[in-house]
């Protein structure tokens, strides 16, 4: 009844170049999905869909800033350019780029980072779920954080937009449930990934503190957000929308 083997399915996973999004990329072809990797710099990209291609799947790298709506255009039209559709759209590129106390922040940094963070997640996916159910639907995973839904003190903005992006997860669902559209919010908790990394070389004791708000004691590595991932892409959630899936460590339990 279920099915695990993305094979035929075309994925787009945005700051898909490093990180967690490098992470998704490798698994979803690994599950035999073909794969578009998009973040802002191209030769990066390269890189990746090189690996993917060395696994035997088909792969398409594409500049594009997950801030800017003509650049999310375009990788739409350059994604049915190659592939002539879409199945799995993982919006996953997201940015923090300063950890600092509300009354510290200006509106221009909070009007990028919600930009990233929620405007352009809600613009690709509604610009492609029309596109996506033209041949038979799919599934949309809408990455936020766990402090989107447990926000801790000098993460005000970067937890606000997540929680703004969460919220329109369930929306998404609602409304494109009838084109066959599932959408998942996928909340991960402390992994090794850059935004988490470049945080701990600049703040004394952030590693240390990460660890402990989990019940497990440590800092997951990129590769276990796959099992997450796999499940809310493929055919295993087909009875799964408008959720969010924590992969968090037991943050949320303390």
């Amino acid at each position: 009844m279920f099915q695990v083997d993305l094979t035929g399915k075309v994925a787009v996973v945005t700051g898909g170049s490093r990180g967690l999004g490098r992470a998704m990329v490798l698994g979803l072809a690994r599950a035999g999905a073909d794969v578009v990797i998009a973040s802002r710099k191209l030769d990066t990209c390269e890189e990746v869909a090189a690996e993917v291609r060395a696994l035997g799947r088909r792969a398409l790298a594409v500049a594009a800033h997950a801030g800017q709506m003509a650049s999310l255009d375009g990788l739409l039209d350059r994604t049915y350019e190659e592939f002539g559709h879409l199945d799995i759209l993982i919006n996953n590129a997201g940015t923090n780029p300063v950890t600092a106390g509300l009354s510290d922040l200006s509106p221009e940094l909070f009007q990028k980072v919600f930009d990233v963070n929620t405007k352009g997640p809600w613009y690709l996916a509604s610009r492609a779920a029309p596109r996506m159910a033209k041949h038979g639907g799919g599934s949309i995973i809408n990455v936020i954080s766990v402090g989107g839904l447990k926000p801790a003190a000098y993460q005000g903005f970067y937890a606000a937009t997540k929680a703004a992006l969460n919220a329109l997860t369930r929306v998404m669902a609602a409304e494109w449930a009838p084109l066959g559209i599932r959408v998942n919010s996928l909340a991960p908790g402390p992994y090794h990934s850059d935004m988490f990394d470049n945080s701990a070389k600049v703040l004394p004791g952030f590693t240390e503190g990460s660890i402990a708000t989990t019940v497990q004691k440590r800092i997951a590595e990129t590769d276990e957000i796959l099992g997450s991932v796999i499940y809310l892409a493929s055919d295993m959630s087909s009875f799964t929308t408008g959720s969010t899936l924590v992969a968090d460590g037991g943050y949320l339990v303390l």
